[in-house]
């Protein structure tokens, strides 16, 4: 199942702390080429501004309940990541395209106080990127300012915000048409081909209320760019078949897997 992040705190995330210079004003943040934060992750939030390039390698997908995200899929079943190993590696010798949603970890933008709009800059402590340690880029500088890294993390997490409203924003248009509708994936199994698997659990574009679409809401989703993500969308669900394959092959399903006829 596509389930959406937690409200009360996001995927990845397990405490906020607001970063300062009083207390970390000689911490580091280091670099890594390992995700170990996303290796059992099976779905990842996605901006629709990284449909484009997330529908060649993952089936793009809306999670269940009532305020649907976009999600990349890279597993059929929660725990299972087809494409990072355990260390958080990719598998193959060409890593697949990896969402602003994990490299934005550990760090992101959050309100502190509720009755303020503001939005500091927060990280979880729990990790081992950042921290008082010799290595890494320092976060802030001898005047207790803000280091140029710490200043391109705060750019990157602003522009991953404003990504976000554009999400929503595109997210609200397709809930007001009523173009969402519960999924259903059915693919054949090599082993037993009179018993498909079916995914279910997560919501998709309703084609048949996409053709109904009068042509002055189709000229105006090509005008402003929403066309071609939702056709994006309804391609990359076929990837759905090779996340199924590559589950095989690491010996994960289809015996692991929920069997035909029931939600995943």
């Amino acid at each position: 199942m596509a389930s959406a992040p937690n409200p009360n705190l996001p995927v990845f995330y397990k405490q906020l702390t607001p970063l300062n210079s009083n207390e970390h004003g000689d911490w580091h943040a280091r670099s890594v080429d390992k995700a170990s934060w996303l290796a059992k992750q099976h779905a990842v939030p996605l901006t629709v501004e990284e449909f484009p390039l997330a529908q060649r390698d993952f089936p793009i997908v809306f999670s269940a309940g009532d305020k649907p995200v976009p999600l990349a899929l890279m597993g059929l079943n929660e725990g299972v990541n087809v494409f990072f190993d355990d260390d958080g590696a990719p598998r193959e010798a060409r890593a697949p395209y990896i969402p602003a949603y994990v490299r934005r970890y550990p760090f992101l933008l959050a309100k502190l106080d509720q009755n303020s709009d503001n939005l500091s800059l927060c990280f979880d402590p729990t990790t081992d990127l950042v921290g008082k340690f010799d290595e890494g880029a320092a976060l802030f500088d001898g005047n207790a300012q803000p280091s140029e890294h710490t200043k391109s993390l705060l750019q990157f997490c602003e522009k991953f915000e404003e990504a976000g409203m554009r999400t929503q924003a595109f997210m609200q248009e397709l809930l007001n048409l009523d173009l969402l509708m519960d999924g259903e994936v059915a693919i054949q199994r090599a082993d037993n081909p009179e018993q498909p698997f079916t995914y279910r659990g997560f919501k998709m574009v309703n084609q048949e209320k996409l053709r109904d679409l009068r042509g002055d809401q189709l000229r105006k989703w090509n005008e402003n760019g929403m066309l071609p993500l939702v056709i994006a969308h309804l391609f990359s669900l076929d990837l759905m078949r090779n996340i199924f394959a590559r589950q095989v092959e690491l010996g994960v399903g289809p015996i692991a897997m929920v069997p035909a006829g029931a939600a995943n």
